[in-house]
């Protein structure tokens, strides 16, 4: 049987995720999440083999979800199912470990034989995103660029992001203008639209 948790933010797509996914003879979804923060707790507590999970959420993305788990050296893989192809976040999806990547409009029946190919120590990537990562532009942003740039997006000001990430001032604005300069934006927001388009953020 192979065991599944599943992190999604929208309650209702979580529910249909755990009903499709039940009616599989081998398949278990063993527990369900509302954000990366919780599935990450209940991967400690439920061991799943596979972390199915959205990329946005609330509080951790499923981006910093599977990054969170490779780091912890956890022995479950990670599948993202998302409605955002966007080749930037195949290619973090890839950085962080993560071994599937299809979109949220496949088949039923695709999500299954997915599973069961990543259980089975293989990738499963929706065709696709793959051919078109290869011809995607690279990201140029440094992982501390993208932090504040998404903080900068939400609406938080220099002085919020240097309160929430302890750094100064200062150091917050250098990255914010390193990123803004590296996106050829003409400002913060232009940089963060141009970034989260890409699937940078």
């Amino acid at each position: 049987m192979i065991r599944i948790l599943i992190a999604e933010d929208q309650a209702m797509v979580r529910g249909a995720l755990a009903a499709l996914l039940g009616l599989e003879p081998d398949i278990a979804v063993v527990a369900t999440a509302a954000d990366g923060i919780e599935a990450l707790a209940l991967c400690e507590r439920h061991a799943p083999d596979i972390v199915l999970t959205d990329i946005e959420m609330p509080r951790m993305t499923g981006l910093e979800l599977a990054a969170q788990l490779a780091a912890r050296g956890a022995a479950c893989r990670v599948m993202i199912v998302t409605t955002f192809g966007r080749s930037g976040y195949l290619r973090r999806a890839l950085s962080a470990g993560v071994r599937g990547f299809l979109l949220k409009d496949a088949p039923a029946d695709a999500l299954a034989a997915a599973i069961r190919t990543v259980h089975g120590g293989g990738r499963a990537i929706a065709p696709e995103l793959a051919l078109e990562s290869w011809g995607g532009a690279q990201d140029p942003l440094t992982e501390r660029e993208r932090q504040v740039l998404r903080l900068a997006g939400e609406g938080a000001s220099s002085a919020d992001i240097a309160r929430q990430i302890h750094l100064s001032e200062g150091t917050v604005r250098n990255y914010l203008s390193e990123a803004i300069s590296k996106l050829g934006a003409g400002n913060r927001v232009e940089a963060y639209r141009l970034a989260r388009d890409a699937g940078w953020l």
